[in-house]
């Protein structure tokens, strides 16, 4: 089941029916979502299932085969000023190798009309103002990152759309980009963020959009599928539909035959199960507790992979779960101060 926000073309970004093949292969099928102003969305799927195709579409760097897609209610070539609604890192290994950071954000701030003081300011909030005379060449491609997220900054948009930005990153890294994302949008700007592991981006994101194959397969809050996750018990037993019955005529519904022959029940304590197996004269053999974590949520929605009890219903195991004007922003939040940089042997990172 796809569940979608609502959503207006008066979102920072809405996406309509959005496709895209090259040649004889669909990247991208029939995609629709939109991005609530001041989030941070999670744009996720697997490698290859037409994330990036997607992003590129939106910034206007890739025409769709059909669909439309707006960035502040407009599509992106209509924009007045383009590098001031949206800021977009998309490869951070386009970095000119011999140009220095400093450098690299002058040439920017020339193109897009802005004062060269701020190339310095932005240098100071990713936290590169020590290497600011550094070729971009020797940088970690954390450091990397770290610069292209800096080359966004530069027009001080309303909206940031990051094309993996965690790639990289080491647990600090990490770390430090989430507060800035949250600083950043808690200032009423907008971010859609993507990435192949929802584990990287759990603690971050607000809202997801999770695709497979190009296709959307789940658009919701993160807190509804923290909510969909259950624990349930794998029920050995001599008369499963029996339980099953005796079950929900004391109020457990959630119960599922699975192709080994077992029982799935949700919601219920083993010592309840026995109890009711006891008195509607099942015989018990055996109980185990079964439980899905987010990230395996994700890969059953994406590749199929994860089996846990398959059944008619859902032949790979877990399915889809069943979910029924800013001010400029030249610099971090209040009490926002980014980590120190700490030189690494082999050179900065």
């Amino acid at each position: 089941m796809t569940t979608a926000i609502p959503g207006s073309f008066a979102a920072p970004i809405e996406v309509r029916g959005l496709s895209k093949s090259f040649k004889n292969v669909q990247a991208v099928s029939d995609l629709s979502f939109s991005v609530p102003p001041g989030s941070i969305t999670g744009f996720l799927g697997p490698n290859g299932s037409g994330k990036t195709t997607t992003l590129r579409m939106i910034l206007g760097l890739v025409r769709p085969t059909s669909g439309t897609s707006t960035v502040a209610g407009l599509p992106i070539h209509k924009l007045a000023d383009p590098a001031r609604t949206v800021g977009a890192v998309l490869d951070s290994r386009s970095l000119h190798p011999n140009r220095t950071a400093l450098d690299h954000l002058m040439v920017y701030a020339a193109a897009i009309g802005v004062p060269e003081a701020r190339a310095r300011q932005v240098l100071s909030v990713v936290g590169l103002e020590d290497v600011a005379q550094r070729k971009a060449g020797g940088f970690s491609l954390g450091m990397q990152q770290r610069l292209a997220l800096a080359t966004a900054l530069l027009g001080d948009p309303q909206i940031l759309v990051l094309d993996e930005p965690a790639n990289g990153l080491d647990p600090e890294g990490i770390a430090w980009l989430r507060e800035f994302l949250q600083d950043f949008a808690a200032s009423g700007h907008t971010v859609l963020i993507s990435s192949h592991i929802l584990r990287e981006v759990e603690q971050t994101v607000d809202t997801l959009v999770i695709v497979s194959r190009g296709a959307l397969v789940y658009q919701g809050h993160m807190d509804e599928l923290r909510k969909s996750q259950q624990s349930r018990l794998l029920v050995a037993c001599s008369n499963p539909p029996a339980l099953a019955t005796a079950l929900a005529a004391n109020g457990f519904v959630d119960t599922r035959s699975l192709a080994d022959g077992r029982l799935a029940v949700a919601g219920a304590g083993e010592d309840v199960v026995r109890a009711v197996a006891d008195r509607t004269g099942v015989a018990i053999f055996g109980i185990v507790g079964d439980h899905i974590d987010l990230e395996q949520l994700f890969l059953s929605m994406t590749t199929g992979h994860y089996v846990a009890g398959a059944s008619a219903a859902a032949p790979s195991g877990y399915g889809p779960p069943q979910i029924h004007a800013p001010q400029p922003w030249y610099g971090a939040a209040p009490g926002y101060t980014p980590p120190h940089h700490r030189p690494m042997p082999g050179g900065p990172r």
